[in-house]
């Protein structure tokens, strides 16, 4: 059994996505990060999702983040890397839930 609820794990990831939102980050960034939270969003607080809709809407999350490799704030810089490793967590969630 997961340590982690699929449910916290989604709020916690958007949680810090949104958080990216109230950084200065370069616009370049700021459009990747902006996308990912939205698509976050999406997954904590859409209903009866089915796991193979969470799996691929956390893949394009994954995708959208791969393409920031610094922020340029390290506020910003410390909520990606907190969403990365929510991110790992909801696949191992997944894979035991599974």
């Amino acid at each position: 059994m997961p340590t982690d609820s699929l449910t916290d794990l989604l709020a916690t990831l958007h949680s810090h996505l949104e958080a990216t939102g109230e950084c200065a980050v370069a616009p370049k960034e700021s459009r990747w990060l902006g996308e990912a939270e939205a698509i976050a969003a999406d997954l904590r607080y859409a209903e009866d999702l089915d796991a193979a809709t969470v799996r691929e809407r956390a893949e394009k999350v994954r995708r959208l983040l791969g393409e920031v490799d610094d922020t340029g704030n390290e506020d910003a810089n410390e909520h990606l890397a907190a969403a990365n490793r929510c991110l790992d967590r909801l696949d191992d969630a997944l894979e035991e839930a599974a």
